[in-house]
């Protein structure tokens, strides 16, 4: 696998090596050993979790205030633009965003470390998307801040509104959120 940084450098991209012909491919999703040589980091991956949804759903900005999760993110079926937002107020990329296009044709992988807001929309028919987090889905501890927050100014490929939840829709400001240290 290839590692690339993005704009954060804590945010990286994976591009797994493929191994295709004209019967389909075959590649390693996730390999600790791998991993940790590439990335230098020896995350501990606890929960996988897998969602699928229509055109236009935007799903997020996500993130736990207390057991917060890392997140090593995917699609196996259709396009997504991926967002992360850096929410500790000591790092020197506070509140910048990234964000990349994920596709089962590209295979490409964000990690997403613990201290982020994550987010995404479908920009094709359906998409399914799966990630890994380093801690466990702790309700108490999630938060959001507001998809289309004015000081972040996430650059969001849109065609029209997108589709959100009421607790996505009613998510605080991002200079009202709970932000790490």
């Amino acid at each position: 696998m290839e590692v690339r940084p993005t704009e954060i450098p804590d945010v990286l991209v994976i591009e797994p090596r493929v191994f295709g012909d004209e019967r389909g491919f075959f590649f390693e999703s996730f390999n600790q050993r791998t991993w940790e040589e590439k990335t230098g980091l020896s995350t501990r991956f606890v929960q996988e979790n897998h969602s699928r949804s229509g055109r236009h759903v935007l799903r997020g900005l996500h993130y736990q205030i207390r057991q917060p999760q890392g997140k090593l993110v995917r699609v196996i079926l259709g396009t997504v633009f991926d967002v992360a937002v850096d929410l500790r107020r000591s790092s020197p990329t506070f509140g910048r965003w990234v964000g990349r296009q994920l596709s089962a044709e590209n295979r490409r992988q964000m990690w997403i470390p613990e201290g982020f807001a994550h987010g995404f929309v479908v920009l094709s028919e359906a998409a399914e998307f799966l990630y890994l987090t380093t801690d466990y889905y702790a309700p108490e501890y999630e938060r959001a801040v507001i998809w289309n927050d004015p000081d972040l100014a996430i650059d969001w490929p849109l065609e029209t509104a997108p589709s959100l939840s009421a607790k996505d829709s009613a998510a605080p400001l991002f200079r009202d959120a709970d932000l790490f240290a």
